[in-house]
């Protein structure tokens, strides 16, 4: 996948919402933004073309009217977010991240155990790279 531009947090949220809801219109998210946080139609346009130049959102026209999906997968964003702010946040080290699940994250039982499993693959899978 290339390289994305970042994300300030008015295009998270106009990204999380097409994620949960698409394919949306303008309209729907403008509705969402004014009630959430009092912005206009405008904004969420200039929102959402934004993200579609950055390869976030893809649109397509039907009856006239733009629709806008999401690119990826919401897992595959997620990722690609987390990526992303490794590398650009942490300087590609993992170590404040998990200092700070061990320190002040509040996972339940079920993270926690997701967690652990993927340390373990992790595991298996560098042992795995050693032979």
């Amino acid at each position: 996948m290339r390289r994305r531009e970042r994300l300030g947090e008015g295009q998270l949220e106009v990204l999380r919402y097409a994620q949960d809801h698409h394919p949306v219109t303008v309209r729907q998210v403008a509705e969402y933004l004014a009630e959430s946080r009092g912005l206009t139609r405008t904004t969420a346009l200039n929102v959402m073309e934004r993200l579609r130049e950055k390869g976030y959102l893809q649109r397509e026209s039907i009856n006239g009217v733009y629709h806008y999906s999401p690119v990826q997968t919401k897992p595959q964003l997620m990722q690609d977010l987390v990526r992303s702010f490794v590398q650009q946040a942490l300087g590609g080290s993992l170590e404040p991240f998990v200092a700070y699940l061990a320190e002040e994250a509040r996972l339940t039982d079920a993270e926690a155990e997701r967690l652990r499993q993927r340390v373990r693959d992790l595991q298996e899978r560098q042992e795995g790279e050693e032979r």
